[in-house]
């Protein structure tokens, strides 16, 4: 049951018309992740679904992008999340992003200062990768806990918009 209002547990947005100039800074921000970051859709992928796990948030956990198949995005990618340290259908540069993601939800300071970690990081993002990876997992990270701790949309399935 929503902590807003009297939304249904399949309504992800309704809720936002109760703050709609902050709603809208939102819908801009998560817009630029989707459409105009420069990840590869699977190293986006894995570590969206990784912070989803780490939310506990179902609606995220149930999000598809629409290009998804098409960025040799399956099934196979979502349903290892939880071993993106072990599954072999992983490569480096998903694994050190999945890291990330999982280490910025769960121990940000910790990944502050591990230096291996950036040594490794370094190997497989430029700077601008990086940056588009640490601002993606911010979305993710603060919108999955809203998401979850208001219990908003819970029930929903989410299709994100091709970057086209």
């Amino acid at each position: 049951m929503s902590r807003i209002g009297n939304f249904p547990a399949d309504d992800v947005m309704g809720w936002m018309v109760t703050s709609p100039e902050l709603a809208a800074g939102i819908g801009g921000f998560s817009t630029a992740v989707y459409t105009r970051g420069r990840l590869p859709m699977r190293t986006r992928e894995l570590a969206r679904m990784v912070i989803a796990l780490d939310n506990e948030c179902t609606v995220c956990a149930n999000t598809r992008d629409a290009d998804g198949p098409a960025a040799g995005v399956s099934e196979d990618l979502y349903e290892h999340a939880c071993q993106w340290r072990t599954w072999e259908g992983y490569s480096d540069q998903e694994r050190i992003a999945a890291e990330f993601a999982h280490r910025f939800a769960t121990d940000h300071t910790g990944l502050r200062d591990d230096e291996d970690f950036w040594a490794r990081c370094s190997e497989h993002f430029s700077d601008e990768l990086l940056a588009d990876l640490a601002l993606s997992c911010a979305l993710w990270l603060g919108m999955g806990r809203l998401l979850r701790t208001l219990d908003i949309g819970q029930a929903c399935s989410l299709t994100l918009p091709s970057r086209a």
